[in-house]
């Protein structure tokens, strides 16, 4: 076998990477671990022994932190961790009126409202759609009239044309999303959240927020919402603040030995070994400080020590002091800002000390604290700076809409640098403000830039600065430049963000989702491994181990990408589990033809392999199409299923192929016995002979019964059973401790929604219930979902019942997701329909396989219609039925395809292009005969594996997985009795013409 040596080395290479990418998460759970064994039970104990471990190497030889290790383990998703996802919509209505100066024109508003309209009913660029709804209100008048401002005086010209200032809407729109993102990213850090996932959806102006462990709606709501609050502070020294310290601290001590149980320490220390707060001795040792140095003790006696400490200088256990060590070997105060740095997991205390009215009555009131907005680089040592208040109304010196713009930039000697222009107003202000602050030349000051109460920045004043044009300097990268001049422009304008969506899972059903998706992969996976070792004897467990290489693959890459792990993830690793078998069920009943035909073992593989390809690579590519179109148009769980789905197919084409082919070499070479059956194997599908084609217009009638009685139920149902993600809403999973009657629930909530009637479905349970309203669904104010869970709250009072999921989504996104779902199965087919006629060569294949496909949706819709009300679980269509509909597609293609190989073949064998007349027909139910095998175990393969998700999955995928296994049954069906018998009369249509 040639390239043999070449397949090992991959395969090693492969086993490398994977192996260190999963060795992050072992590591990570051997600390978790330590940490929960250390706690027994206190869990205070176990943050403070995890917060404490975060800058210690724990990857032995490599020598990452925990902090690094952490970021680098098995991403789960949100319906596997629990957790809130929200999709922000940036508002650039709001924007085009700010950059016009708010104008009263009536016409420019009526364009504006009209555009907002436009972009609700799922338009796309919203700069775009104003400017045309502008000049259609506005013939003949130049929007340059309004945009060419005083602010916008550098950008834009008078006589700019309305292609100029489109161009230079669009340049400030992306800069708003860029702006916002940067601004939200850093509140979602300062929220504390672990593993945040932030992501710009391109092409449109939304930022996709997921927060792991995070519960709190309203909080989340209000922070993410609230409109940036750009200011600029004058600051203290830390010579200036350093007394002010010493005597807060002594204050303390006092207090704290006066009030006993208030020294009880919550933030109990770590076992033996542990990196705790002794940031004093190690800012000793260093002038530069680096936050590497900073995580202290750890030493055997160091809770002793920090108890002492905590008893004698309470407010120096928590905060240290910015010292180095002089040259007369004295320590010294660092001079500069900084005043005080900190462990992030004692910023609170440190917060808390700040506050009590001991304390806060020795604060003088033309000072107040605040922290840097991220740690030191490396380390969770966070900065603390004391803020110069001047005026009388405590109101900063300078506030956001001082700036007019910001660029990063590079200085005369290449180093990254931020360039600030100020409007006029601003540029006085600011002329005094750098003025005074430079005043003293041995003891220049600084000035904080400051944006949401966090210090982004705080540069020294160099010299008095005129003109309004400043620029910014340090130990800056691109990537610091770039998020400092989006947070100075962030305060220039307002683009308020809301939340357009959200989606809220309770850990309770993130636990159960994990169990009940182990339960199933672990299950789905024994019955493909028991299946291939009973049917196909020695030669299915070299296909066993091939599948266990592959798991392997798939899931070390995934984690490698650091893709985020689903519940339909972990459906999609199973799928590809059923679906890499196919590979070597399509190579395996080539051997076996190959056998019959008298050809030895040696011989038989080598011509199974080399029939089996071309339909592997068609199935596989096909289903690739579909993986990539889905990744494209889906979002959330449908990409993780597509991502998934992708990198399982290339992953088996190797691991099926190649690996496998390497076994059965090298069984070869070393003369050990294969074997592709037993005795009860043998003979299976053997000489069969069913006339498909000639029983083809039977099966047209049993679809266009099917079909047409699920029109009849779509009248009578009054449409499609469409989910939030359609229509638009809110949707609650409540648990109740005992059965409940949906319609009395109905009646009981529909006072409480403004008499606005929800709609109340059993979802798996009679003591579960899923309840969706559009109340309230187009008010953007920040207190309508509070409003809203009130409501739901006082309709349920009474009963005992738990909140386990919610999600919103409005208008807008709906219809960006109905077209989505409509784009991604016209695309799909129109590639398939492109790949078949390229590939065969013959528009009527193309063309039988796409009437296929439509043939396939419209009867699994037909079915969901039918049968919902029916069914114990709803039968909701929603973004996750799109990924069941697109993978039934290619379930059918792969099938299809496997097919029309034969056809191909078999027309090779005789030298002809095409056959015609019964030639054709029999030639057609030869190919379906002979592939019967194939398509009869991969169907049932792939049905039994998502029958084993279907029953012990779990509720929130079992409408998804009924999808699919309807699907599997209709893809079957139609690849046999549908899609090749169609060629037949799409043939004889041709020739009559």
């Amino acid at each position: 076998m040639q390239g043999k040596g070449f397949i090992k080395f991959i395969a090693i290479v492969l086993a490398i990477v994977c192996a260190y990418a999963l060795s992050f998460t072992l590591v990570a759970s051997k600390v978790e671990k330590d940490a929960k064994n250390y706690a027994k039970g206190d869990l205070a104990k176990e943050k403070a022994y995890l917060d404490s471990m975060s800058t210690e190497k724990v990857y032995p030889v490599v020598g990452f932190t925990y902090q690094e290790v952490k970021a680098k383990e098995i991403n789960l998703g949100l319906d596997l961790k629990g957790g809130m996802n929200v999709t922000m919509e940036i508002s650039l209505a709001e924007l085009v009126k700010s950059l016009a100066g708010n104008p009263t024109d009536a016409n420019f508003n009526k364009a504006v409202q009209n555009a907002q309209i436009q972009l609700n009913a799922g338009g796309k660029d919203y700069i775009k759609i104003f400017v045309n709804e502008f000049e259609k209100l506005s013939p003949g008048v130049k929007l340059a009239d309004f945009f060419s401002n005083q602010d916008n005086a550098s950008q834009l010209k008078p006589n700019a044309s309305n292609g100029d200032v489109e161009s230079f809407l669009e340049k400030e729109a992306t800069s708003a999303i860029d702006r916002s993102f940067t601004v939200l990213r850093s509140r979602i850090d300062g929220f504390g959240v672990v593993s945040p996932n932030m992501q710009k959806q391109e092409g449109s102006n939304r930022i996709l927020i997921e927060m792991p462990g995070v519960q709190d709606k309203e909080r989340i709501a209000k922070l993410l919402q609230g409109s940036a609050e750009l200011q600029f502070w004058q600051v203290y020294q830390v010579q200036e603040v350093a007394p002010l310290l010493e005597n807060i601290n002594k204050t303390l001590a006092a207090t704290l030995k006066a009030d006993a149980p208030a020294t009880k320490d919550t933030t109990a220390a770590p076992a033996a070994g542990g990196k705790l707060a002794g940031l004093e001795k190690a800012a000793a040792k260093d002038s530069t400080v680096k936050g590497g140095k900073l995580a202290g003790l750890g030493k055997k006696d160091s809770t002793a020590v920090r108890a002492e400490l905590l008893k004698s200088n309470p407010l120096y256990a928590v905060l240290n002091l910015p010292i180095y060590q002089g040259q007369n070997g004295q320590q010294q105060l660092m001079p500069g800002a900084v005043v005080g740095m900190s462990l992030q997991k004692d910023t609170a205390k440190v917060n808390a000390y700040l506050r009590m009215p001991e304390v806060a009555a020795a604060i003088p009131s033309t000072m107040k604290f605040m922290w840097s907005v991220k740690p030191r680089e490396g380390s969770k040592v966070f900065e603390l700076y004391a803020i110069k208040v001047v005026s009388a109304d405590g109101k900063p010196d300078l506030g956001g809409e001082a700036i007019s713009d910001s660029r990063a930039d590079f200085d005369q000697k290449g180093k990254p640098e931020v360039t600030m222009y100020m409007t006029s107003e601003g540029s006085a202000k600011w002329k005094k403000i750098t003025a005074e602050a430079a005043a003293d030349p041995n003891n220049k000051k600084s000035i904080a830039i400051v944006l949401d109460n966090q210090v982004y920045s705080a540069p020294t004043v160099q010299n008095e600065i005129a003109g309004g044009v400043s620029s910014i300097t340090g130990n800056f990268t691109q990537a610091d430049t770039k998020d400092l001049s989006n947070i100075l422009k962030a305060g220039k304008l307002p683009a308020p963000a809301r939340i357009a969506g959200s989606y809220i899972v309770g850990p309770t059903l993130g636990a159960q989702a994990i169990h009940d998706g182990l339960i199933s992969f672990v299950i789905a996976f024994i019955v493909i491994l028991i299946f291939m070792a009973l049917y196909y004897h020695r030669a299915g467990w070299v296909a066993n181990f091939a599948l266990l290489i592959n798991l392997f693959f798939v899931i070390g890459i995934l984690v490698s990408l650091g893709a985020v792990l689903t519940l339909p993830g972990i459906a999609g690793i199973v799928l590809t589990i059923g679906l890499s078998v196919d590979a070597n069920i399509l190579i395996f009943e080539r051997v076996r033809e190959e056998l019959a035909h008298g050809k030895s073992v040696a011989a038989a593989i080598k011509e199974g392999f080399k029939h089996a390809m071309p339909s592997i690579i068609d199935s596989n590519v096909t289903l690739f199409i579909l993986g990539a179109i889905l990744y494209v148009f889906g979002s959330g769980p449908v990409q993780g299923f597509a991502t998934t789905l992708c990198i399982g197919i290339l992953s088996s084409l190797f691991a099926a192929v190649a690996i496998s082919r390497v076994i059965f070499q090298s069984f070869l070479d070393r003369k050990i016995e294969i074997n592709f059956d037993n005795s009860l194997t043998r003979n299976a599908f053997k000489n069969l002979a069913f006339n498909f084609v000639g029983r083809r217009k039977i099966y047209y009638i049993i679809s266009t019964i099917i079909i047409v009685a699920g029109i009849g139920m779509y009248f009578k149902n009054g449409g499609l059973n469409l989910g939030v993600d359609f229509k638009g809403g809110r949707t609650y999973l409540v648990h109740f401790d005992k059965a409940v009657n949906t319609e009395d629930l109905k009646s009981k909530l529909t006072p409480a929604f403004g008499n606005e009637t929800p709609e109340v479905k059993t979802a798996g349970e009679d003591s579960q219930v899923k309840i969706t309203t559009t109340f309230h669904i187009e008010d953007q104010d920040i207190k309508t979902d509070k409003v809203v869970e009130d409501a739901l709250n006082k309709g349920l009072a009474g009963s005992k019942f738990e909140i386990v999921s919610s999600q919103k989504v409005t208008p807008i996104i709906a219809s960006d997701i109905v077209n989505g779902a409509f784009y991604a199965v016209l695309i799909s087919c129109l590639f398939m329909f492109i790949y078949i006629v390229v590939r065969f060569k013959k528009w009527q294949y193309g063309l039988g396989a796409v009437i296929a496909l439509f043939h396939d949706v419209l009867m699994v819709l037909s079915f969901y219609t039918i049968l919902d009300g029916i069914m114990p679980f709803s039968l909701e269509i929603g973004q996750d039925f799109i990924a069941a509909i697109l993978t039934v597609m290619g379930y059918t293609m792969t099938e299809t395809v496997v097919v029309f190989d034969r056809i191909r073949e078999k027309l090779k064998e005789a030298g002809k292009e095409d056959l015609h007349g019964e030639e054709r027909n029999n030639l057609i139910n030869f190919a379906l005969n002979s592939t019967l095998s194939r398509t009869i175990l991969t169907s049932l393969t792939v049905f039994f594996v998502l029958l084993v998700i279907f029953i012990f999955g779990g509720d929130s995928i079992r409408g998804f997985i009924f999808a699919l296994l309807i699907g599997r049954i209709i893809g079957t069906y139609s690849s046999l009795c549908i899609s090749t018998p169609i060629v037949i009369d799409l043939g004889s249509s041709a020739e009559k013409k």
